[in-house]
């Protein structure tokens, strides 16, 4: 009996690695694809497209580089960060007097901050050009900035307040003896105890506005201020028969953040199961 579930166990592993494989395999292989067509030339490319590059030569990367996918970078990443910073301050510290302070209607609050989980970008986007228009902000980084950090907000609030609601109330008492007030017990205690959740949550953000299509579509529709989705569109639109200069501005979009992703990855699930598994 005993080795012949040591048997079944032993054809369960092997089929879960089986399985493993193939995902990666299936993950994997289309930016491995991707990125070896960016070496190659249009005839090499419809000659054999699942060949290794005959001349490897970084033209075709140095080509859309040059074509503005170095302005649409720089956007992106001046985007990037400065909505994940203004995201996981404002949630941190909505996070903060929602869980370590007796606020006023503190039940109530926290439900208007989490309804806003249930607001679809689409049903918001008229008034929302409406109104960027008419304060001036339509076609600017900062409409991009406001967008991406309203509708992050009450997500990013909800992860950090699951963390933040089992720290100890002993922290605050001892702080409060101590002397410190709510802005110094928020920043140099409660914070760096939310480290795992923060890091997932920054992590989250970044993978999100990277890739984020919609606004940045509808809300730059200006050459100066195009995020790399946008202009990648834009790329292939002007120089859609020249693949190999496509493929290579898609790897150098993809690369920062799948990076970030497999070097962040197990504080992602870190800090999530910290949080919002207890």
């Amino acid at each position: 009996m005993v080795t012949r579930l040591s048997f079944l166990a032993v054809i369960a592993r092997v089929f879960m690695w089986a399985f493993l494989l193939a995902l990666a395999v299936v993950v994997v292989y289309p930016l491995l694809w991707m990125t070896l067509n960016g070496f190659k030339t249009n005839a090499e490319l419809f000659g054999d497209p699942f060949a290794l590059p005959l001349h490897w030569s970084f033209d075709n990367y140095q080509k859309a580089w040059n074509r503005g996918v170095s302005d649409y970078l720089t956007t992106s990443v001046l985007v990037t960060l400065t909505s994940t910073v203004a995201t996981v301050f404002v949630s941190a510290w909505a996070a903060y007097g929602l869980t370590r302070v007796n606020v006023p209607l503190n039940r109530t609050l926290t439900a208007a901050i989490l309804g806003g989980l249930m607001l679809a970008p689409t049903v918001a986007l008229v008034p929302l050009v409406k109104m960027f228009q008419a304060m001036g902000l339509y076609n600017t980084f900062w409409a991009l900035l406001i967008l991406y950090t309203a509708f992050r907000v009450p997500f990013t609030t909800f992860l950090i307040r699951a963390y933040m609601i089992d720290l100890p109330r002993e922290v605050d008492e001892a702080a409060e003896m101590d002397g410190a007030g709510r802005w110094t017990a928020f920043w140099r205690i409660i914070l760096p105890m939310c480290k795992p959740i923060l890091t997932s949550t920054v992590l989250l953000h970044i993978l999100f506005t990277w890739n984020e299509y919609l606004f940045a579509m509808i809300f730059t529709s200006g050459t100066g201020v195009q995020t790399l989705p946008v202009g990648l569109t834009s790329l292939m639109s002007k120089h859609g028969t020249e693949y190999p200069v496509v493929f290579a501005g898609m790897v150098i979009a993809a690369l920062p953040v799948v990076l970030l992703f497999f070097l962040g990855q197990r504080y992602i699930v870190k800090g999530l199961a910290d949080g919002v598994g207890k």
